[in-house]
């Protein structure tokens, strides 16, 4: 397929290079078991299976370009109604035709052909689908392979209607746009909250390939509303803490894809291009208050969840449960692509601050539950027993329906995160990740050699270029 010449693109060399010279016998990353998406097929339905990840022949071999520039010419026919109209189409499809997510909220840029009504709702979606990889890079840890994974169609819609920003317009019934998505946001959830939602289960597995295995309910018609099958819990054992005899050791919060870096500033550098990224914005304090500069200096991990990662939340550290302080806002996609431009998503949206005190050097650090578009919302179980002692591993929360995203703040001094993941970070890629993992490889020589192999190093400057990076597993060292 030649590349199509969509105005406000533009392509890397790297990208052309991976996308259009490269054969498979010429990559050092033949080996395709990493990225390959093999969803169960067991489930009994006939749902249409969507592929929502890619192997790295196919991307090679598709001679494609990643949508790297999203602006408002990359759909320059489209008008702000049209993309609300989209929008609540889909949301709406997710109640009326609850077998098939596909044609609803989990609609995926790769089928787009087989479902005309949306490129008539939104002209040239379809167009853009089929000239541009819509989605984002993630990095394997154990092997240091890339995966590409497909970014939803409401997400790329919702991050489309960002560019308007607060502008009414009258075929949104004269809403501004944080108000529509705020609507949708809460009608997804009454809607996944349904006993009629249960239907929407077995095409969510088998979309995402969900394995049943580990789930301390693997009988999906246990399940009584689809939400409670989002926040289903894990088996005993499922997530065992790393290192749980060390105190001082930190680790993961939740299955993830993670960046971290050791200053909010350099967070701003490499991944958070929004301006008010900030630690007074982000928890909502005065920037002279006591709790705001006792994490001056402080470091930051990010957690991002997608539709089909486990949605409890656990705490990263032996510590008491402090006060919860919650923050009403927005409800913005927080994809990748929308926290790389410079849209205040972070510490625009909705979200729920938990403040713990790590046991072992009596430090505060804060716990910031992010809501986004079509989250219905942030829940507190053991983060909610104000005074509780806590240990590491131990489920804080969850999130009801939605991808969204965890900060944690940490004071100066309280974590020394590992090389690889922070090496990972700063080439603004993210690393996948499952909550209580600590493991002591260190994978960052594997990593490099597989993304030198694809074309992505940048010989003047000596490190990679950006991308997003997906691994298996996490681990934070202590500081």
């Amino acid at each position: 397929m030649a590349l199509c010449p969509i105005p406000g693109f533009s392509i890397p060399a790297s990208l052309k290079q991976v996308f259009s010279t490269k054969s498979p016998k010429e990559s050092d990353t033949s080996d395709a078991s990493a990225f390959v998406f093999d969803p169960s097929s067991s489930h009994g339905d006939d749902t249409p299976m969507t592929v929502t990840a890619l192997t790295d022949d196919d991307i090679r071999a598709s001679n494609k370009p990643l949508e790297t520039s999203i602006n408002l010419e990359s759909l320059p026919d489209v008008q702000p109604e049209q993309l609300a109209k989209a929008l609540e189409e889909l949301v709406e499809n997710s109640a009326r035709n609850p077998e098939d997510v596909t044609q609803s909220i989990h609609m995926h840029p790769m089928v787009l052909f087989k479902i005309p009504w949306i490129d008539k709702l939104v002209p040239g979606l379809e167009k853009l689908a089929a000239c541009y990889h819509i989605g984002n890079f993630v990095v394997i840890r154990e092997s240091g392979k890339l995966k590409f994974e497909s970014m939803p169609i409401y997400a790329r819609i919702g991050m489309h209607l960002l560019f308007y920003g607060s502008l009414k317009v009258e075929l949104l019934k004269n809403k501004t746009v944080g108000a529509l998505l705020r609507e949708q946001s809460v009608k997804q959830g009454r809607i996944y909250d349904s006993f009629e939602s249960v239907k929407s289960i077995p095409s969510f597995i088998k979309i995402y390939g969900i394995s049943l295995n580990e789930l301390l309910e693997p009988d999906v018609k246990k399940y009584s509303t689809f939400n409670e099958f989002f926040y289903r819990k894990l088996k005993p054992g499922a997530r065992p803490v790393q290192r749980a005899e060390d105190a001082l050791s930190i680790c993961s919060g939740a299955d993830c894809r993670l960046v971290v870096y050791p200053t909010v500033d350099l967070a701003r550098q490499f991944w958070v291009k929004g301006s008010s990224f900030t630690v007074p914005n982000i928890l909502n304090l005065p920037p002279d208050s006591a709790k705001a500069q006792s994490f001056a200096g402080g470091s930051v991990a990010i957690f991002r969840l997608a539709p089909q990662d486990y949605h409890r939340f656990h705490c990263p550290i032996d510590g008491v449960v402090g006060e919860i302080d919650n923050i009403e806002g927005q409800y913005y996609t927080v994809n990748p692509q929308a926290i790389n431009q410079d849209f205040d998503v972070l510490t625009t949206n909705v979200r729920s601050v938990l403040y713990l005190t790590h046991t072992p050097t009596g430090k505060q650090i804060a716990f910031v539950a992010v809501g986004a578009l079509l989250v219905g919302s942030v829940l507190w179980t053991k983060g909610a027993e104000k005074g509780s002692a806590v240990r590491r591993g131990e489920e804080l929360g969850y999130f009801a329906y939605g991808g969204s995203t965890i900060v944690v703040l940490f004071p100066q001094g309280c974590i020394d995160f590992d090389e690889d993941l922070l090496n990972n970070s700063k080439m603004s890629l993210e690393t996948l990740v499952k909550a209580c993992v600590d493991p002591s490889v260190d994978f960052g020589e594997s990593i490099l050699t597989c993304l030198v192999g694809w074309g992505f190093y940048r010989e003047s400057a000596g490190v990679l270029d950006p991308l997003n990076v997906e691994f298996n597993v996490f681990s934070l060292r202590r500081g």
